[in-house]
């Protein structure tokens, strides 16, 4: 498995955030693993990373939490679609949820740039396989 150079988790959950973070550096993914709370944060951060602003490096791998306060999954979609497709073409970006409902993995379909959706918090084996598939 490729260490990949960012990973940026985005999730309201410090229990999962702790659990994912571990499990990521165990595993060695990155050289870096940053953690925001909410898709506002995320926002902020991107902004920042996709203008190359230093100490902000754009991530090679995305997960993003569906339910969350401030800026929920969705609405961080509906904004991460108004990036560029050259800003957005070197990232991953998965969906991370605790209830797979059938009304949210439909609603995902609306929003290409979601590549996948895995349950919280991830397993080693998830890990392993979006290596293998996307990297």
């Amino acid at each position: 498995m490729r260490q990949l150079n960012t990973i940026l988790l985005i999730d309201d959950d410090e229990t999962t955030n702790y659990l994912n973070h571990r499990l990521l550096s165990r595993l060695d993914a990155a050289s870096d693993i940053r953690v925001v709370m909410n898709g506002e944060e995320a926002l902020n951060y991107l902004e920042h990373a996709f203008a190359s602003v230093e100490g902000y490096p754009r991530p090679d791998l995305i997960f993003v939490d569906i339910k969350m306060s401030v800026m929920d999954g969705f609405e961080f979609l509906e904004e991460y679609q108004k990036f560029t497709p050259e800003q957005k073409s070197n990232t991953v970006l998965l969906m991370l949820t605790s209830s797979a409902s059938f009304y949210d993995l439909e609603k995902l379909k609306a929003f290409p740039d979601v590549r996948r959706h895995y349950s919280k918090p991830l397993a080693e084996a998830d890990v392993r396989e979006i290596f293998q598939e996307y990297f």
